[in-house]
């Protein structure tokens, strides 16, 4: 779908806003505050020459007295102090505004605090091209690459909001989103899986194009997704924006809050997820002295199979419970939870007997920002009641994509080819029946898998070619990334154990 010229322009867009990200970089500036402002400024622009246009003019800022002569006007008009005046007083009452303007701008503070540099950035490098002529495409991919760039910007801890878009488009070709799909996120990020998702359908529509009722059902609701964090709700509000998805006033497809916090108020016929890593829900807390303090939550909801601080175990009773009747998911989790005890074993017993389990991927280590991870793509399916005693999954089918691999992001990143193999062994657009097992891909009957000790998915059949050739070894801080992943999974293991015997005094956990 992308052609010469859009990728060129794509890149050329790139260059000139990461030429510039290395400047504020210089003045302590973060990649992804970077791309932040640039959200801003950008919205702005791009209002402005949609209300400028020749042919139907549209007003996306507040249409009242007050409003008239501000915006873009405003900050193209101003220098030194009266531009960061006028930025800084714009920000905050757009970000008083309703729907998705409100989201965008909630919380929007000016980060670039040197004026003379903020007047380059709005002067030579937004108001000199023309957004609105570019195309969502050229825009929204320009915009993504920034983000990727932001999430290699580790020190900040961005990327643990981006997964890699190889792995996310492998997922989306497995489950084959489609138009009439209500599709979301509830941990979206930057919204990666919702763009791909939209992606996909839009190839399609190359074939067969959509009728108005489905392109309504897209920009009105038909894909949405949730963030816990005010900074990256509003990139993904931008990101679906500058991709063609919802419009300026529409409905607000991107919401702001804790997913775990309350039972869904609309159910899905597709989530796609990589809930966030790390093991307990934690909230923050700032006493009078001001000083911040981390404490462990627990949720308390009805129609969770059984309360536990596991983040991630959380969020894999979230997704069942957001899934409508036939709805399928595609989740990425970290091996606990293929493995621990207690609520995870109760977890993954109803999740076997009541979902269609049918297939997971084990993914490498190498990745994933966040070094030593390991981690699973689990895909499941909700089915109707059954009857007493019958279970939902009647065998698992596991890829095992990590033995013997070894990925770096920068070295050797994973690209969608390295996951070819496991596309064509899933067969997104056949019966199950039809899978062909190979020496990566096996089935698991579900009275196997059930008589596993504390029904343990995590399965391995392979030996590592590395054992034997020290050659082959991931590189050492890898391999150490992967051993304080291994020691933190123990220790929770052992404190889940304390805990199930009765102990009083809480054993302390690794900070994560």
């Amino acid at each position: 779908m992308t052609s010469p010229k859009h990728a060129a322009e794509t890149q050329r867009l790139v260059r000139k806003l990461i030429n510039f990200r290395n400047v504020m970089r210089d003045d302590g500036v973060s990649t992804i505050d970077y791309v932040e402002q640039l959200t801003f400024l950008l919205f702005l622009k791009m209002a402005h020459e949609r209300e400028n246009r020749p042919l139907n003019p549209e007003r996306i800022l507040p249409d009242s007295p007050a409003w008239w002569g501000r915006g873009w006007q405003e900050l193209i008009s101003n220098d030194g102090d009266d531009l960061e005046n006028a930025y800084r007083h714009l920000l905050e009452d757009l970000g008083n505004q309703p729907g998705t303007l409100g989201l965008i701008f909630r919380k929007a503070q000016n980060k670039l605090q040197d004026p003379a540099k903020l007047k380059r950035l709005i002067q030579d490098y937004i108001d000199k091209e023309n957004w609105s002529l570019q195309g969502v495409d050229v825009n929204g991919d320009a915009y993504e690459a920034l983000l990727e760039a932001g999430a290699e910007d580790t020190k900040t801890g961005a990327g643990q909001y981006f997964t890699p878009r190889s792995l996310i488009d492998a997922m989306v070709d497995c489950v084959q989103p489609t138009a009439d799909d209500t599709i979301t996120d509830p941990s979206v990020g930057t919204g990666g899986f919702l763009l791909a998702a939209h992606a996909y359908i839009l190839k399609q529509a190359e074939d067969e194009p959509l009728t108005p009722e489905q392109r309504k059902h897209i920009q009105q609701g038909g894909i949405w997704g949730n963030e816990l964090v005010d900074g990256t709700a509003r990139l993904a509000a931008m990101n679906l924006l500058l991709h063609g998805i919802g419009k300026h006033g529409g409905s607000q497809l991107i919401t702001v809050g804790d997913s775990l916090a309350q039972p869904p108020t609309k159910r899905a016929s597709l989530v796609l997820a990589n809930p966030p890593f790390g093991r307990k829900s934690s909230i923050t807390v700032f006493g009078e002295d001001g000083k911040a303090n981390r404490e462990e939550i627990s949720y308390n909801r009805q129609d969770f199979w059984v309360t536990t601080t596991n983040k991630q175990l959380n969020f894999v009773q979230h997704i069942a419970s957001l899934l409508e009747i036939h709805g399928r998911a595609a989740v990425v989790v970290p091996d606990n939870v293929l493995f621990e005890g207690g609520a995870g074993e109760t977890i993954r017993r109803r999740l076997l007997r009541q979902f269609d389990v049918h297939t997971m991927l084990r993914l490498p280590t190498g990745i994933f920002y966040a070094g030593g991870v390991k981690a699973n793509v689990l895909f499941f399916d909700r089915k109707p009641a059954l009857q007493s005693g019958e279970a939902a999954t009647k065998k698992l089918w596991v890829y095992d994509f990590r033995t013997g691999q070894r990925f770096t992001l920068k070295q050797n990143p994973l690209t969608r080819a390295h996951l070819d193999d496991f596309v064509d062994c899933f067969k997104p657009s056949e019966d199950r029946e039809k899978r062909v097992e190979t020496e990566r891909f096996k089935p698991f009957d579900l009275e196997e898998l059930l008589a596993r000790d504390k029904v343990n998915l995590d399965i391995t059949w392979m030996r590592d070619p590395g054992l034997d050739d020290a050659d082959s070894l991931a590189p050492p801080e890898v391999i150490a990334a992967e051993i304080v992943e291994d020691l933190q999974a123990a220790l929770a293991e052992f404190a889940a154990i304390a805990e199930s015997l009765g102990g009083t005094d809480k054993p302390e956990v690794l900070p994560e």
